[in-house]
């Protein structure tokens, strides 16, 4: 069964998911300081598009650059959890 954007969609009564990462986002943006964080449900407001965030993907933390096309999305969503199966073929023996 696949589910569609919509079941899985946050209701708009409840929001975007905002939150307080504890440092001011303007000053990293200047600094080029990355922002340290594994909070994968935080929605990226458009205060955001410029900084650079440091996203744990669980194991180690994935460098993620906001841009303008990432307004609305979840930090999670570009900071993949899994690695890309690749198959090599060996030689018949």
């Amino acid at each position: 069964m696949f589910w569609t954007s919509v079941a899985r969609a946050r209701s708009v009564w409840k929001g975007p998911n905002v939150v307080d990462f504890g440092v001011n986002v303007q000053q990293c943006i200047k600094g080029n300081v990355p922002i340290k964080t594994a909070v994968r449900s935080a929605t990226i407001l458009p205060r955001m598009v410029g900084a650079q965030f440091m996203v744990h993907n669980g194991k180690s933390y994935a460098n993620v650059k906001i841009t303008e096309d990432m307004i609305g999305h979840k930090l999670g969503e570009f900071a993949p959890t899994r690695k890309a199966f690749h198959y090599r073929q060996t030689k018949n023996r």
